[in-house]
């Protein structure tokens, strides 16, 4: 038996006890006469003392020579310290050591294992391995597996079944580039790692199975960021014999217990927006509802005054800055500096004080009266103390740009709040968005996403007007859900492949085996699958979620802890048929 307890278990009523303890050392502290060693393992830290006048010399300068990250066993007894420590669960007791045996030395890690590390990034994830043994990281992984674990029991009671799908596919073009892979048995021909597991699910309704889950991996070769990885964990789900209000509800339940069970918080409000609201009031799809600076629309108010840049723009939008009027001049320019940064890409903001005495002091007083701006404050709901922001352009670019400004502000002024919580339901997406690469309509969603009832006429017609039976669960500004009511009869699925410009022939090709199967009774169905990375991370405070992987890749999409990708064997290449020409 390596230990009889763990390392934060012990406490004032184990005193006097014999115990085995096993862990790593933390660190040590050598007073000569007298040596303390911190033991650390997975549930916390013991305190261990070596007291010459009570243990072995041949074990005090054992343990004199013990080093960080060390594994070591120890036996020994629980006394009570006599410098307790409060902030330690085990801080009222420390080991008296009769025995230590060193199980395994280390070298010297190359960054400290603790809380706050002198490690930078790119080092702890080469040695991912070591910073996991910090606090901050391990729990993440503890906080990622009791979150997995609630969707699990959740959806288990409300008789959902769990069904395993496979990873070696075919490639089908569902938006990103997919990951592909050789077959060596089948020369020339490749397998695709799925980009979500949307066909297979759908063929579960199809055989009856009613309810479906699983905690999935699933593979996208696309550019990355902080919040996006090559491969990444959804929670997917299908029900049959369902319409929209019956996923919504669905899983709003589910959103409810995780906030409860692992946050403590109870929500009622799950409020519902169209998709073509959400970016009228906030400039994207997946806006944060924490706060407000809802944009007001200033065409009416802001045109024809003479000042040209307003009156040849599609739109005039701004936001009401909660006491931004304190902002500084250097402050408003750092922020005009902000918007023109290529990211960004603005070409100026015009900006409005709301003084406190109710008069209004504008970048544009030139071309507008206190009259005109008092209108700008009621359009945006601008107070006294408050700063109006304003862009203009082309639609979809000012309200892209002002969304980011909204952003940027709010982090700046302390409104997102990681304990704070607000779900929205966002419906009513279009079906289908215009490529003006590809000069041809795209599917917004996937090219099983069912149109909203009485809408499939207008595909003929005016196809961009065409809405979805398509929902998207956002949560503090990001999106951790989304899903639709899916067609469901091979018709309809043909149809919606020839609008997006397959011919029958590669609709045959790449979905046969679907079209196929809705021949034989296919039931109404649709589904939704979570982000469970994203989903763990808000739920954790946070919105990075390479914290909350355990073994993530860098920014360029490589492990830098086993090198990968790396180049294969020349054999392996022969063996699939395979030569690598590598362009420069």
């Amino acid at each position: 038996m390596y230990r009889t307890h763990n390392n934060g278990q012990l406490r004032a009523a184990d005193i006097n006890k014999e115990v085995t303890l096993a862990g790593w050392v933390q660190k040590t502290r050598d007073k000569g006469f007298m040596v303390w060693v911190d033991l650390r393992d997975r549930y916390g830290i013991t305190q261990l003392i070596f007291d010459e006048e009570r243990t072995s010399k041949e074990v005090i300068e054992k343990a004199a020579k013990l080093g960080r990250e060390f594994v070591i066993q120890v036996k020994g007894t629980v006394i009570e310290r006599e410098s307790k420590n409060p902030n330690m669960p085990t801080g009222d007791v420390e080991i008296l050591v009769s025995e230590l045996t060193i199980l395994n030395q280390s070298e010297t890690p190359p960054f400290t294992i603790e809380d706050e590390t002198d490690g930078g990034e790119d080092l702890r994830m080469k040695y991912r391995y070591l910073d996991i043994r910090r606090k901050p990281v391990r729990e993440n992984l503890i906080f990622r597996s009791k979150v997995a674990m609630a969707v699990r029991n959740y959806l288990s009671k409300e008789e959902f079944i769990e069904v395993e799908t496979p990873y070696l596919i075919k490639s089908t073009p569902e938006g990103a580039r997919d990951f592909v892979v050789p077959s060596r048995m089948n020369e020339g021909q490749f397998y695709a790692l799925p980009q979500s597991p949307q066909t297979f699910k759908q063929l579960l309704m199809v055989g009856g199975m009613d309810k479906y889950f699983q905690i999935v991996k699933c593979f996208r070769d696309e550019d990355l960021r902080a919040d996006r990885q090559p491969e990444f964990t959804q929670i997917d789900c299908e029900m049959a014999f369902v319409e929209q209000e019956d996923i919504l509800n669905a899983f709003e339940g589910l959103t409810k217990h995780l906030l409860k069970e692992i946050n403590g918080v109870e929500i009622s409000e799950f409020p519902r927006m169209t998709y073509d609201e959400a970016m009228a009031k906030y400039g994207n799809d997946k806006p944060d509802i924490r706060f407000g600076m809802e944009f007001g629309e200033l065409n009416t108010v802001a045109q024809h005054k003479d000042f040209g840049v307003f009156n040849q723009a599609e739109l005039v939008v701004g936001i009401a800055v909660p006491g931004g009027n304190n902002f500084t001049r250097k402050e408003i320019d750092n922020l005009i500096d902000w918007l023109k940064r290529p990211q960004i890409g603005a070409l100026g903001m015009v900006y409005v004080r709301c003084n406190e005495d109710g008069s209004y002091k504008s970048s544009v007083d030139k071309f507008y009266t206190e009259e005109d701006l008092a209108k700008w404050a009621e359009a945006t709901g601008a107070k006294a103390g408050d700063l109006i922001c304003v862009l203009s352009g082309a639609k979809n670019k000012a309200r892209t740009q002002l969304s980011a400004l909204r952003m940027h502000l709010a982090e700046q002024l302390g409104l997102r709040k990681n304990n704070e919580f607000a779900p929205l339901w966002v419906v009513d997406f279009p079906l289908l968005e215009w490529d003006e690469e590809t000069n041809r309509y795209h599917a917004m969603h996937h090219p099983f996403t069912s149109p909203k009832p009485g809408q499939l006429e207008l595909l003929a017609t005016n196809p961009g007007e065409v809405k979805a039976n398509a929902y998207d669960l956002v949560l503090n500004g990001n999106e951790i859900g989304g899903g639709s009511i899916r067609i469901h009869d091979k018709k309809t699925q043909a149809l919606m492949f020839d609008y997006l410009g397959f011919t029958p022939e590669e609709a045959k090709a790449q979905f046969g085996f679907l079209m196929d199967a809705f021949q034989y009774g296919a039931p109404p169905h649709g589904g939704i699958a979570f982000g469970l990375d994203r989903l763990v991370a808000i739920l954790g405070g946070q919105e990075t979620i390479r914290d909350f992987i355990a073994f993530p890749k860098n920014n360029a999409g490589r492990d830098v802890m086993i090198d990968a990708p790396a180049p294969i064997d020349s054999k392996q290449l022969e063996e699939l048929h395979l030569k690598v020409e590598i362009k420069s």
